[in-house]
């Protein structure tokens, strides 16, 4: 009997054990994927408690955060498409052809490609290349036994362009319209229109053009890209590859790209960019134009995912410049700079590196007149901080002349406000020392000799022209000609200016003669001289 009672309560004790670990009451073999398959109330019933809140701090009203709350300003929003935007944005964006005549030399080897052209692309920037020439079994042959000559075609360049008034102005690229002979313009509706240029930039790569037309055209709004932010939605429109009018989509991946130029302060993007979308528009998501593409990061002439525009502030500033003037007017301080590394700034009582270090003052300069040394690390510029070395060069240039600014400077760590009359930059004349007859070039490039190109090239005097350019097997490179050797004398006539040295250059070039060249390197003077082409090659 005894035993009965135990085995029966033996039993009943395994089963309450096997039931209450199915209820979760504490773990047991099979619980943790029992307890998966049981029903929610179950499940809920199993569930860890919460841990209990913190005990409250005297005096300290703490109101819990809600989760994914906007920071103030925060752009909010779902996009769920492009579509409408692209409808009322498309029409204001143009297909710009290009036609320029170009003239070659014969080579010994290889065909003769055109300038920029890669493939049909360039990997500097989102223009199309041009055309190559037909090729010919026999035109090497001809040239390499000296009957090439010079040959003519027509290069043929791609790009886009956004309509900026209703009148007909279109921002495009300078490297789009170049020195074309022929622009075309081809509106979304399928109309074209031949365009002449109002103005070109070099500089910042922009250019202003015109179409003539009776109706009023379509207009992209143009926005501000200084309030756009890293991660910022944004489409780029224009007609790569000449496929036709194309949309792409990506985020604003970095701003204030530096690409080597003095006022380079690209809009860097993952918006697919190609050839032919050079001068076309980046919109963001409110139908605004925040920036002009112009250049793409590429080993193969085809998108990386990395673009670049210019900002549309800038573009603004020199496009009013362009339609008002046809050229651009900028401020010009007078210093050289470079950058505030952090050895520099030790070296300087900085407690970081910030601000742009003046190399070289001109003392005929701006800077150098109102007191500005070499050595004085510019802290801010009318009012603006100057982080680093690339800023200073933009803030001076959009600066209207003669305008009186505040420039602070670091000087053996003291700092100062120096007052500062913004003078004119002016743009050195720059001419090539050639002639339109065959073997009548000498290869060089010359310009004025301006305080900025002075300093470039550590020039003492003003007087003559400098070269800027010579040419491989030129007659100005066998004559030992160098970049930086200022031409004083031509045939024993003094040169003043570029006019007065292309005007003695083409003299010499008729009469196929020598010419007698005194020029300045360095701290000497030396004469040499120039033959004819066809001597000086052999």
């Amino acid at each position: 009997m005894v035993k009965k009672i135990a085995a029966v309560a033996g039993g009943v004790f395994i089963g309450l054990i096997i039931a209450f670990a199915r209820v979760g009451a504490f773990p047991f073999w099979g619980s943790d994927s029992d307890a998966s398959k049981a029903p929610p109330a179950q499940q809920a019933q199993a569930a860890p408690a919460e841990p209990l809140p913190a005990p409250p701090v005297p005096g300290v009203h703490v109101v819990p955060a809600q989760p994914n709350t906007p920071e103030p300003n925060e752009k909010v929003g779902v996009i769920t498409s492009f579509a409408p935007l692209v409808k009322r944005m498309i029409p204001a964006v143009v297909s710009v052809n290009v036609v320029q005549d170009v003239k070659v030399s014969g080579m010994p080897f290889g065909p003769q490609a055109a300038p920029g052209d890669d493939n049909g692309g360039d990997n500097d920037n989102g223009g199309g290349g041009g055309e190559t020439a037909p090729g010919d079994p026999f035109d090497q042959l001809r040239r390499y036994f000296g009957q090439g000559g010079q040959r003519e075609y027509k290069q043929h360049g791609l790009g886009s362009g956004v309509i900026v008034s209703a009148d007909g102005y279109i921002l495009t690229n300078n490297h789009v319209v170049g020195n074309a002979e022929e622009i075309h313009v081809t509106l979304q509706d399928k109309r074209e229109f031949t365009a002449k240029v109002i103005g070109k930039d070099a500089k910042t790569d922009l250019g202003l053009i015109k179409i003539d037309t009776k109706d009023a055209l379509p207009v992209a709004p143009l926005g501000d890209s200084n309030s756009t932010d890293v991660g910022d939605w944004v489409i780029a429109i224009g007609n790569p590859f000449n496929v036709g009018m194309t949309v792409t989509a990506g985020i604003v991946s970095a701003k204030g790209r530096i690409l080597g130029g003095d006022y380079d302060d690209f809009i860097q993007t993952d918006a697919s960019i190609n050839p032919g979308n050079s001068g076309g528009p980046l919109i963001n998501t409110r139908g605004e134009v925040i920036g002009i593409n112009t250049a793409i990061y590429s080993r193969t002439g085809a998108n990386n995912g990395i673009g670049f525009a210019i900002p549309i502030d800038m573009a603004r500033n020199v496009m009013d410049q362009l339609k008002a003037h046809g050229r651009v007017v900028r401020g010009w301080l007078g210093v050289e700079i470079q950058e505030v590394t952090p050895d520099l700034a030790q070296s300087f009582g900085l407690p970081r590196p910030e601000g742009a270090l003046v190399a070289s003052a001109d003392k005929d300069g701006p800077a150098g007149k109102a007191g500005i040394e070499r050595g004085d690390i510019v802290l801010s510029f009318n009012g603006h901080p100057v982080d680093d070395e690339h800023e200073l060069p933009a803030f001076v240039a959009q600066t209207p002349i003669n305008q009186k600014v505040p420039v602070e400077v670091v000087r053996n760590g003291k700092h100062m406000t120096i007052e500062v009359t913004i003078g004119e930059r002016k743009e050195p004349q720059v001419a090539s020392a050639k002639s339109e007859e065959p073997g009548g070039n000498w290869g060089m490039q010359v310009g004025d000799i301006t305080p900025e190109i002075a300093q470039e090239f550590h020039l003492e005097g003003t007087k003559g022209v400098v070269i800027q350019k010579v040419a491989p097997d030129s007659p100005s490179a066998e004559a030992g000609l160098q970049p930086g050797d200022v031409v004083l004398e031509v045939n024993h006539d003094k040169v003043a200016a570029v006019s007065d040295f292309v005007a003695k250059a083409k003299e010499a070039q008729t009469n196929k003669k020598p010419a007698l060249l005194l020029v300045q390197r360095g701290g000497a003077t030396l004469y040499t001289v120039i033959k004819p082409a066809g001597e000086a090659q052999g």
